[in-house]
């Protein structure tokens, strides 16, 4: 698959704390360059990039980076960021329900999400990395029952990020019309290959959009 193919399913990503204008302001320009499926912003920026980036898909998260909010906060979140022009919806689920054993209440979260979208593509974070592999089988099962549109690995602000073992996992325990979104530890264009190959649809990253400035760059060197 050719870098520029791949791109088209990368959510351009940038959610650092400190990110300032002129960074997610540069982070658009590169989507729209490369023309990847969507940046991925923090929500305080979401309303400035729809009036600056019209034609642009945005996408946002909620709940992030910890999931511990409650359920009606995370709702809240996604019925904001929907009135502020956001396209795509990530939710980090409430990895302590997880751990209890909590799967109906987490699948209810999910679902008053999925009603405050109003529609808007809704990905939910299980965050692997913290799971077990029962953990992460019966997560399959919730966010296949949810109606949500995406089951996504892992938010990169904790102890690891997508593996081929979870994309595998995952493409197996999932219902078939339930896309996967890797997000974290993809640090080539061999890596996203890879995952793409093993069922996942989306990639969230934003070295790869790096990695294709490198290469331009090289081979303008080159041609000097």
């Amino acid at each position: 698959m050719k870098p520029e193919e791949i791109l088209r399913r990368v959510d351009h990503t940038l959610l650092s704390p400190q990110a300032g204008w002129e960074e997610i302001a540069a982070l658009c320009d590169e989507a729209i360059r490369y023309r990847t499926a969507s940046v991925c912003i923090p929500p305080s920026y979401v309303a400035r990039v729809r009036e600056a980036y019209p034609a642009l898909t945005v996408c946002t998260v909620i709940g992030f980076p910890n999931g511990y909010s409650t359920a009606a906060v995370k709702a809240f979140e996604a019925e904001d960021a929907v009135r502020c022009g956001a396209d795509e919806i990530d939710m980090v689920v409430n990895l302590g329900w997880v751990k209890d054993g909590l799967y109906d209440r987490v699948l209810q979260e999910i679902r008053e999400v999925r009603r405050a979208c109003a529609g808007r593509v809704l990905k939910v974070i299980i965050e692997t990395c913290l799971l077990t592999e029962e953990e992460k089988i019966r997560m399959c099962g919730v966010v296949s029952e949810s109606g949500a549109d995406f089951i996504k690995t892992s938010t990169g602000f904790s102890t690891g990020g997508a593996t081929a073992d979870d994309i595998r996992l995952m493409r197996a325990h999932c219902a078939p019309g339930l896309q996967i979104k890797a997000a974290g530890g993809i640090r080539s264009f061999a890596d996203a290959e890879e995952f793409l190959a093993l069922g996942a649809s989306r990639l969230g990253t934003s070295r790869l959009v790096r990695l294709m400035r490198e290469m331009e760059g090289r081979e303008q060197d080159a041609a000097q």
